[in-house]
């Protein structure tokens, strides 16, 4: 049995979360924390990572692992608390800046930090299938592309998965490929070496990711889609039962995986 810490518990993915764990015989929320704290969550929500810490001190409440969907303006905070009470982090909230990430690196000497571009099982094993295919097909004259989907909301891209993909093909090869985002404004054919990314925005996606290699006369495609928001939920309950109780340090969900 895991006892989850839920950082961000009142949004959509600590929601799901709840609702996931609450029928998981091996996993249990003891607590979560949001500035909004909701009245119809069945664990106490503590409307700042201040007061957890206070009440976790002094066992009032207890925790395994902290999972957070929550926000970046908390993140500093929530790795400080992580490491002060001795918690391993399970970090899945987007947008963190460059000193986050290596402050998250940091606290990983100290404790175990659990960090990857897309929480679901499926993406990460194809980027392990990218990874293999490139090794093979991009040595005999296979051109790789990217093309990402996901809803009209999304604010940034290309997505972080298409670019984790990116480097998975680079990561099978024995030079690196640029990346090309926008070919619009060169007028000239595809180079040998480059590897084009593309983004859709649209409606209500929630994420689809297609990695293809196009060869003389043959196309080999590998493709994720996710159909809900679920897919990233679920991972994050695995990523909290393997993080419970590890040796401090930097993991993915690759380590979950393999």
């Amino acid at each position: 049995m895991v006892e989850i810490l839920m950082c961000g518990c009142s949004g959509k993915m600590g929601r799901m979360i709840a609702d996931i764990v609450e029928k998981d015989s091996e996993a249990k929320i003891t607590a979560g924390i949001d500035k909004y704290v909701a009245k119809d969550l069945l664990f106490p929500v503590y409307s700042d990572i201040a007061s957890f810490t206070e009440a976790f001190k002094k066992g009032e409440v207890k925790a395994d692992v902290i999972v957070d969907f929550s926000n970046p303006s908390l993140t500093d905070e929530l790795i400080n608390c992580s490491v002060e009470c001795n918690l391993p982090l399970v970090f899945c909230t987007t947008g963190a800046t460059s000193q986050q990430i290596e402050h998250l690196k940091d606290a990983s000497s100290k404790v175990a930090v659990m960090r990857s571009a897309n929480m679901s099982l499926g993406v990460n094993l194809i980027e392990r299938l990218v990874k293999e295919a490139a090794e093979i097909l991009c040595v005999n004259g296979f051109d790789p592309e990217i093309v990402e989907k996901h809803h009209k909301l999304k604010v940034d891209a290309p997505s972080g998965t298409a670019l984790e993909l990116a480097k998975s093909v680079n990561e099978g090869l024995s030079e690196p490929y640029e990346y090309v985002f926008d070919r619009s404004s060169r007028r000239e054919q595809r180079l040998v070496k480059e590897i084009g990314i593309s983004a859709v925005r649209g409606g209500s996606i929630v994420g689809e990711h297609e990695v293809i290699f196009a060869g003389l006369d043959e196309v080999i495609e590998i493709k994720h889609t996710a159909y809900s928001k679920a897919v990233f939920a679920k991972g994050a309950i695995a990523a909290a039962k393997f993080l419970k109780d590890k040796k401090p340090g930097f993991y993915s969900m690759k380590d979950v995986l393999f």
